[in-house]
């Protein structure tokens, strides 16, 4: 037996609790894993709290990201004992995922995690870091260098946001952090952002082309941030868009992109080729400390996920949040 966050469908309602789960319940996968820690993301807490259309397979384990060791494999390039960490592949939403003590994956969703990180700080990192380095690496394939101007990080003081605040600091460009959350400047400066704007700046209807303020944007927000972004990107700067905290609509015009070669990179961090993803993984350990990831890390045992995930969707939560699954 194993205990785990269950997510079951009551009518249309989504009912989440902590059970005890039989090893024989657990869903087809070639590689056996005791899981020691997960994070608590914001799609994670859509799926627990129902508020978003997550879950595509009932009854389901949510928790798209865990880290910990094989207890058997039936495939050879994995053996027991070996470290691992998991993100995305559909965890959480078509396959049982890291909320819980065991999980049975298939081996080709398998990474071995950096020797520099323990499985916590590789928690830390999860989705979140993962997503904030491929925004990073859009920009930098782009040909963005240190010098070539502001580059804008909307959402900043959430997972994502904070991660790519670090990640690009570390790559030595001038990170200008926008966020609804004044009392956290201090906390985006020990990031790495050089300055901090309010997001009521982006949040509203804009102009569809605005004076040139940033060089490149990773932006986690959508909707009117996502379009004024845009709007005041520099010629030929790049926009990474990963997110849609303020909403999935796109108010904008075509203006940016062909009156000043603008370019829109849509990064999803779910079906990644295991390549792209050691590359992301390899950004994150050159240019994020140890330090800088504790400074971002919140942990909360497996008992309060369920309490602990309505914040998320309140905009309450900063950096972080690694889940110890066996407390």
């Amino acid at each position: 037996m194993f205990k785990a966050i269950y997510l079951t469908q009551e009518g249309k309602a989504t009912k989440a609790e902590l059970r005890a789960l039989d090893e024989g319940g657990l869903p087809p996968g070639d590689v056996d894993i005791r899981v020691e820690y997960s994070t608590l993301n914001f799609k994670d807490a859509l799926a627990i709290t129902g508020k978003g259309a997550i879950v595509r397979a009932w009854p389901m384990v949510p928790g798209i990201d865990l880290a910990g060791a094989v207890e058997s494999s039936r495939h050879p390039d994995w053996k027991p004992g070996d470290r691992v960490v998991v993100t995305g592949w559909g965890l959480g939403e078509t396959h049982w995922g890291g909320l819980a003590e065991r999980a049975r994956l298939q081996s080709g969703w398998l990474l071995k995690p950096p020797p520099f990180f323990s499985l916590r700080q590789c928690m830390t990192v999860g989705t979140a870091g993962f997503t904030a380095a491929l925004c990073a690496l859009a920009l930098d394939d782009h040909g963005l260098k240190p010098g070539s101007g502001d580059i804008l990080v909307t959402g900043a003081a959430g997972g994502v946001g904070s991660f790519a605040v670090s990640i690009l600091a570390g790559m030595g460009f001038d990170v200008v952090a926008s966020t609804g959350r004044p009392e956290e400047a201090a906390y985006l400066k020990r990031l790495g952002a050089l300055r901090i704007i309010d997001r009521a700046e982006l949040s509203a209807a804009g102009k569809p082309l605005q004076t040139e303020r940033w060089a490149g944007v990773v932006d986690t927000v959508g909707s009117h941030t996502l379009a004024n972004a845009c709007a005041g990107t520099k010629w030929y700067g790049a926009v990474a868009a990963c997110g849609l905290a303020q909403g999935a609509d796109f108010p904008s015009t075509v203006m940016p992109f062909i009156l000043r070669a603008v370019t829109l990179y849509g990064i999803n961090s779910v079906m990644v080729p295991n390549e792209d993803r050691k590359r992301a993984w390899d950004l994150i350990g050159r240019h994020v400390d140890a330090a800088r990831i504790e400074q971002m890390t919140t942990e909360i045992g497996l008992s309060e996920v369920i309490a602990f995930a309505p914040a998320f969707l309140e905009g309450k939560v900063r950096g972080r949040t690694v889940v110890n699954v066996h407390r």
